[in-house]
C-alpha cells in the first residue's frame, strides 16, 4: 500500500516574520466603505515541540500598526498561551492596493473579523480560555466588540482582556474636544476621506532602528510620521468614543497597562523616550472604569505608548505586571501536577 502524503495546511502560508511564523487571510467580501473587496490576516506564532498549550491569545493592533512584537509573542508562549494576531482590513498585511490605511466609517464593521479570527483559535485549541490582548486604537475596538458579544450572550471561548494604552478619549482640553467632535460629525458625510493637518509624532522615531529605538519593522506597513488621519475614520473614532463613556460590560475581566506620564512633542527628547508621547494617560485612567466589572489599572514609570516597547527596565515591569495578573486570574489555568 503506497505511503500517504503528509497533511498540509493550505490555508496557513509564510508570513514576512519569517521562521516560525504564518499567516492567513480572511477574505471579508466587498467593502461597505467601497474601497474594494477587503480582507484580514490572521498571523500565528508556530507551536514548538516542547511547549504545551493551556490557553491561547489573539492580539490585535492599533492605528497606523501591525504586528511585529515577536517579544511579545514568546512571553505568551512560554506561559503556555500559544499566540495569534490580527491585522484588521485595510490595516498591516491586510492594506490592498488603492484602500485607504486603517479606514473604517465605523468601528463595528471590524467585528466580522474579530469573530473570524476568535473562531479559527477557539477551533485550534478547543476548551481553552482565550486572552485578548489590544493596543492603542485596538484597546478601542476589542471592549466594544466584547460588550456587543456579552449583550448577545456569548462571551466564552474569552476569558481575559488585556489593554495597552488604549484610546478611551481624543487628546485636548474638553472644549476643544466637544468642538473638534462636532466638526468630525459634519465633515464626515462629505469629505470622510479627507487627511486632516496634525502635528507630527517623534513616536516611530522612538521606536525604529532608524531612531533610538530596537525594532526594525516595515516601514511601509508603520511609516514612522504614521499615515494619514482621515475625517471618516476619527469621526468612527469619536463615535466609538461616546459609546464607552456611557459605560461598557466586556464580561470578563480586564488588566490595563499605561505609561505614568505623557509628553506631546514635535521634537525628540530624552523623555520621549520614557512617555506616552501619542495619547493622554490621564484619560486612560479616568474612563478605564468604563469596561465594567474586574478592571486593574497598571501604570508603568517611564513606559512608551506600546509598553512592551519600552526601555528594557519599564518593558520588564510591563511583563512582570501582565504576568502578575495572569497567575492571579488562572490565565493560563494550572495543569494538574504542577
Amino acid at each position: 500500500m503506497a505511503e500517504q502524503p503528509a497533511c498540509i495546511d493550505t490555508d496557513w502560508q509564510p508570513d514576512i516574520l519569517g521562521d516560525g511564523y504564518r499567516r492567513r487571510e480572511i477574505e471579508l467580501g466587498a467593502d461597505p466603505d467601497r474601497e474594494g473587496a477587503v480582507a484580514a490576516v490572521l498571523v500565528r506564532r508556530e507551536v514548538r515541540a516542547d511547549e504545551v498549550a493551556r490557553g491561547a491569545v489573539l492580539y490585535v493592533h492599533g492605528f497606523s500598526d501591525y504586528f511585529f512584537q515577536t517579544g511579545l509573542a514568546d512571553a505568551f508562549a512560554r506561559r503556555g498561551l500559544p499566540f495569534y494576531a490580527l491585522d484588521l482590513r485595510k490595516s498591516g498585511r491586510a492594506l490592498r492596493p488603492g484602500q485607504t490605511a486603517h479606514y473604517v466609517s465605523d468601528l463595528a464593521l471590524c467585528d466580522v473579523e474579530l469573530e473570524r479570527a476568535l473562531e479559527i483559535v477557539a477551533e485550534a485549541h478547543p476548551g481553552l480560555p482565550v486572552t485578548l490582548v489590544a493596543h492603542s486604537t485596538g484597546g478601542l475596538i476589542v471592549p466594544l466588540w466584547l460588550d456587543r458579544r456579552r449583550a448577545a450572550g456569548r462571551v466564552a471561548p474569552v476569558a481575559g482582556l488585556v489593554l495597552n494604552s488604549p484610546w478611551f478619549d481624543l487628546q485636548g482640553k474638553p472644549v476643544q474636544r466637544g468642538a473638534a467632535t462636532q466638526a468630525l460629525r459634519l465633515l464626515a458625510r462629505a469629505l470622510p476621506n479627507r487627511a486632516l493637518k496634525l502635528p507630527p509624532s517623534v513616536y516611530g522615531e522612538t521606536l525604529h532602528t532608524s531612531g533610538t529605538g530596537e525594532w526594525d519593522f516595515d516601514l511601509r506597513l508603520k511609516p514612522l510620521a504614521g499615515f494619514p488621519v482621515t475625517v471618516g475614520w476619527l469621526n468612527a473614532v469619536r463615535r466609538g468614543h461616546a459609546r464607552l463613556h456611557r459605560g461598557l460590560d466586556v464580561g470578563v475581566p480586564s488588566l490595563v497597562l499605561r505609561s505614568d506620564r505623557t509628553h506631546f512633542s514635535t521634537r525628540y527628547s530624552e523623555l520621549s523616550d520614557r512617555a506616552d508621547t501619542v495619547l493622554d494617560v490621564a484619560q486612560i485612567a479616568r474612563w478605564a472604569g468604563c469596561l465594567g466589572g474586574e478592571t486593574t489599572v497598571v501604570p508603568i514609570e517611564g513606559a512608551r505608548h506600546d509598553v512592551f516597547l519600552s526601555l528594557a527596565e519599564p518593558r520588564e515591569q510591563a511583563y512582570a505586571a501582565l504576568g502578575g495578573w495572569l497567575d492571579r486570574h488562572g490565565l493560563p489555568p494550572v495543569a494538574a501536577g504542577d
